[in-house]
């Protein structure tokens, strides 16, 4: 019996009603979003990130401005052209 109360007082219900209370709490709100902040040293962040992977995503990136800016300037030559 004390083991059935036990775990409805840790089910995932009742975090979740105690969540969805705080929910108007302004401050409340507010504590969670900056107790989630976490400074990050250089070593962590070395770790964390896979350079290589962020190079190839921002090379894509690169790459995909470049062809929105080429069309871009189509649609405005295009634009020009057609209202001569």
């Amino acid at each position: 019996m004390k083991d059935d109360k036990q775990f409805e007082k840790d089910s995932s219900a009742e975090h979740v009603d105690e969540y969805l209370q705080t929910l108007g709490n302004e401050d409340a709100r507010e504590r969670r979003y900056y107790s989630q902040e976490q400074p990050f040293s250089s070593d962590e962040m070395t770790r964390l990130v896979n350079e290589e992977r962020l190079n190839e995503l921002l090379a894509q990136s690169d790459a995909f401005l470049s062809s929105l800016d080429g069309e871009i300037k189509d649609f405005d030559e295009s634009d020009i052209n057609s209202t001569k």
